[in-house]
């Protein structure tokens, strides 16, 4: 695959990002791509490494390792670097409904479990997947392919986040006829409203829904399932229905003040400017201001960075970013070898501007809110911290949290971000279906499928497997699209 001594004859190249001074102005995607002779260079980095672990998707050591879509990355690097960008482009639609949202917002599993990486530098897996998409859509390729026959069925899928749009796509080119819900006001789910425009530009969402409009699938928006229309007349009208609501509800934290004006969480205030932009351009008091403010930022996954991202673009006056974990090390530890998910420190974009901009890492280990400072008129003004302490229980062998009193110290703080995660779904969803939950309120499947406890009613994404990546909630949605097909028609070719 690629050129045999092209892991030696180039070194690797990513698209380079704008400065942080130059890409906090705006709310804009702020890297440059290569050029496409330039991306070919690196895809003939691809090796023939024999057994490639990047599109494996493999469960090693608790995590996955290479790609859950088991993209045949390889075979497309190859065709890349051999100038067949259509081709390329053909091979990866195999397997992959949305290129042009993993090539921006995957964490690349696949390059974690490159060969190139085990002892050097991995290919640019993600780069190459974003030149071989956007090829695609300069030059044509990437237009509306309806099916060319309907079989008569209909399907309702419930929520158009990855895996709702997946499921829609695969079974709307297997010729059924497919009708996505939505409760917001745009198609996208976590694609438009949960992840900031600077990491996917709203445009290429909408590129994307205007083809699969083309194609024949029907969008409603503004439609609550469970509140706007029942469950019962979607039973009725469709013969199957799939929930992907996705795991929308936040994890909240219990302290002393949280009633205060001026808590909110993450999900909610990325949405409000993300909303504000697309409608007006970030108009005074339409969004969840950070201008101004100090602000603290509880959770240090991708929800708290895409926060501290956007607070800086806000203009706040200081950013705090707390993580009740310690910090991981910068390189692997030798119990985390590779092929598996590395876990190390890992510096994203808004910890980066934060640090441009303020000076430092926002980012403070080990630490927990006790308590929310509020004035008398009930607005937030400041917050107690507290150090935490990891200590093993001797009976049970796990780690215990405890708080070091004599370390609390108060810090002030107009606006504070929860971003702690999600607990599963939304009751109201799955009452109106009547479907079991598990103990994490995730939808319960039968044997390990995507079919509910409800006839012809399924489930896939987060609100069935959990809080997870957008790749995984893509091949949920493609694995469900499947199930259902078989059930309607008696054999699949999905």
């Amino acid at each position: 695959m690629g050129k045999p001594t092209g892991f030696m004859d180039y070194k690797r190249e990513e698209a380079r990002a704008f400065s942080v001074k130059e890409r906090i102005k705006n709310y804009s995607e702020f890297h440059t791509p290569l050029s496409l002779d330039g991306q070919k260079k690196q895809a003939a980095r691809c090796m023939e490494c024999g057994v490639p672990f990047c599109q494996s998707g493999l469960n090693i050591g608790g995590m996955i390792s290479g790609c859950p879509l088991n993209n045949l990355i390889p075979e497309w690097n190859d065709l890349l670097f051999r100038g067949s960008v259509e081709q390329a482009y053909r091979r990866l639609r195999l397997t992959n409904n949305f290129p042009e949202f993993t090539s921006r917002v995957c964490p690349a599993l696949c390059e974690k479990a490159c060969t190139c990486g085990a002892n050097g530098d991995a290919v640019t897996v993600r780069n190459n997947e974003y030149m071989i998409v956007e090829t695609a859509y300069s030059q044509g390729f990437a237009k509306p392919q309806p099916p060319k026959a309907r079989t008569g069925k209909k399907i309702a899928v419930i929520g158009s986040g990855p895996s709702g749009l997946a499921a829609a796509d695969q079974l709307n080119q297997r010729g059924h006829s497919v009708t996505v819900f939505e409760r917001s006001d745009r198609i996208g789910g976590l694609l438009m409203y949960g992840i900031p425009n600077m990491k996917l530009e709203k445009r290429f969402v909408e590129r994307r829904i205007s083809i699969m409009k083309e194609e024949g699938v029907e969008f409603k928006t503004n439609v609550n399932v469970g509140k706007d229309i029942s469950a019962e007349e979607l039973k009725e009208h469709f013969d199957r229905i799939i929930l992907c609501c996705g795991a929308s509800n936040p994890r909240d934290i219990n302290v002393k003040g949280r009633e205060a004006e001026g808590v909110y969480f993450a999900v909610d205030f990325l949405k409000s400017t993300t909303k504000s932009l697309l409608d007006n351009g970030l108009k005074e008091g339409t969004y969840i201001s950070a201008k101004n403010k100090n602000v603290i930022v509880i959770g240090g996954g991708d929800t708290g960075n895409d926060c501290v991202g956007t607070c800086v673009r806000h203009g706040a006056k200081s950013i705090l970013q707390l993580e009740m974990m310690p910090k991981l090390p910068d390189s692997r530890a030798e119990n985390n070898p590779w092929p598996q998910w590395p876990r190390v420190c890992k510096t994203d974009y808004g910890q980066q501007e934060a640090a441009g901009v303020y000076g430092s890492d926002p980012r403070v280990y080990q630490t927990t809110v006790k308590e929310f400072i509020k004035d008398k008129n009930g607005k937030l003004i400041g917050a107690v911290l507290v150090k935490l302490a990891f200590e093993k229980d001797e009976k049970t062998g796990r780690m215990n949290m405890r708080q070091i009193e004599s370390s609390q110290r108060e810090v002030k703080a107009e606006l504070v971000l929860i971003a702690a995660g999600f607990l599963g779904s939304e009751s109201y969803v799955t009452k109106a279906f009547g479907v079991e939950t598990d103990a994490r309120t995730n939808i319960a499947c039968n044997n390990n499928s995507h079919l509910t406890s409800v006839e012809n009613v399924y489930a896939a994404g987060d609100v069935h497997s959990g809080q997870s990546l957008v790749v995984r909630a893509i091949r949920d949605g493609r694995d469900c699209a499947r199930e259902v097909d078989l059930s309607l028609m008696g054999y699949t070719n999905l």
